[in-house]
């Protein structure tokens, strides 16, 4: 049975190309970076290399450094680790990524200040409510890119423009999960932000390899300590073929960029227009990715559909991986948005990659609007 894989938002195939790369990294020159011999040498510097690279993609002012992590999951966690005061708050919003969400709550329980910003109905962080949270006090404001449910995309340069003109008098750091926007969309990081995360396996990279690019004056600090490679502030022996890969697959997407965009517009437009009307409702549509497309079912279970779906080779999700175990019933994203049953109970979330193809969805379409009429049956 062939699967059509529509849960690129939760991770990707990886870059074949990207993979065949970096395997000279893993064969002839599986060498430690921090030997002095010259094959270590030669090793280090190419990651040099693939660190300057990262910054050449994303960072055309030339304001930022790059490390390599495992993940952004702990992109985040060191970011918020550092950035974090006593006596201080911090500033995040309701639709954050559980990577984000759940470390605030950590600091939260040990008695720091966190202060939560709504999301507007657009699956969008509440501009003006975020503001409102923000005082002389507030030491880090956090606001992701792209929402991983919603698809929203949030105009992050003019969110951190806000924040600064409001703590001009004191030090307040802006970071952004960039994981659902990085090489999928044309952006250059404004040198009003501090801190942006991102992660490998979301673009055809390898699982288990992620990066953060961080204001070159900040006195940034590390998460792990050890023999302090990344700059010092990322210790541990380099995984070599996973960021090398992680930087060839990158260098893929970029240089896709622009047809990687209009292929997945092309996708998510097919789909919007032929799902059937009576069976679905189409969520979150202002300003919001091509890569990401969530819908209800509306009267039905998204769960169980979702399995029916499985059944006939179309994979796809109710909202994020990484809050599949979670205590909630129903995405607390979502809810966030004001979203309410039956609309809610019904949630499917789409999302579109760069090996995704129109004839793929045209064919999940099918299997969207079969499955659906099949299980309301049922339910009459």
């Amino acid at each position: 049975m062939q699967i059509i894989y529509l849960d690129n938002a939760a991770t990707t195939i990886p870059d074949s190309k990207a993979t065949e790369q970096a395997m000279e990294f893993i064969q002839d020159k599986f060498y430690n970076p921090s030997a002095i011999y010259r094959q270590g040498i030669f090793v280090h510097t190419a990651l040099d290399n693939a660190r300057e690279g990262m910054l050449q993609f994303l960072d055309a002012n030339r304001t930022h450094n790059f490390i390599f992590t495992s993940c952004g999951t702990e992109s985040n966690n060191q970011v918020f680790q550092f950035a974090v005061k006593s006596n201080k708050n911090i500033v995040v919003n309701l639709g954050e990524h559980p990577s984000v969400y759940n470390i605030a709550k950590h600091l939260e329980q040990k008695g720091y200040e966190v202060r939560y910003a709504k999301l507007a109905r657009s699956g969008a962080v509440d501009l003006e409510h975020l503001l409102s949270l923000v005082d002389d006090k507030t030491t880090l404001v956090s606001v992701m890119h792209i929402n991983n449910e919603t698809g929203a995309i949030n105009n992050i340069d003019r969110i951190a423009h806000l924040v600064r003109d409001k703590t001009k008098n004191h030090r307040c750091y802006v970071h952004v999960d960039g994981v659902q926007a990085f090489a999928k969309i044309t952006y250059n990081l404004s040198e009003n932000i501090d801190f942006y995360t991102v992660s490998a396996h979301k673009i055809g990279g390898l699982k288990g390899v992620g990066g953060t690019y961080y204001k070159k004056n900040i006195p940034f600090t590390p998460f792990i300590y050890g023999g302090g490679q990344e700059m010092g502030l990322r210790s541990g022996t380099e995984n070599v073929f996973g960021n090398m890969q992680f930087f060839y697959a990158t260098s893929n997407r970029m240089a896709n960029l622009k047809q990687c965009w209009q292929n997945v517009v092309d996708c998510k437009s097919y789909i919007q227009e032929y799902l059937e009307k009576e069976l679905f409702k189409i969520l979150y549509v202002q300003n919001n990715s091509p890569y990401i497309l969530t819908i209800s079912a509306v009267g039905l279970r998204g769960e169980v559909l979702l399995h029916m779906l499985e059944e006939e080779g179309v994979l796809c999700s109710t909202g994020s991986a990484c809050s599949s175990n979670a205590k909630y019933k129903y995405s607390r994203i979502i809810q966030a948005t004001s979203l309410k049953n039956p609309e809610i109970e019904g949630v499917l979330r789409l999302s579109f990659g760069y090996k995704t193809t129109l004839a793929e969805c045209k064919q999940a379409t099918e299997k969207l609007n079969s499955c659906a009429k099949k299980l309301k049956a049922k339910l009459l």
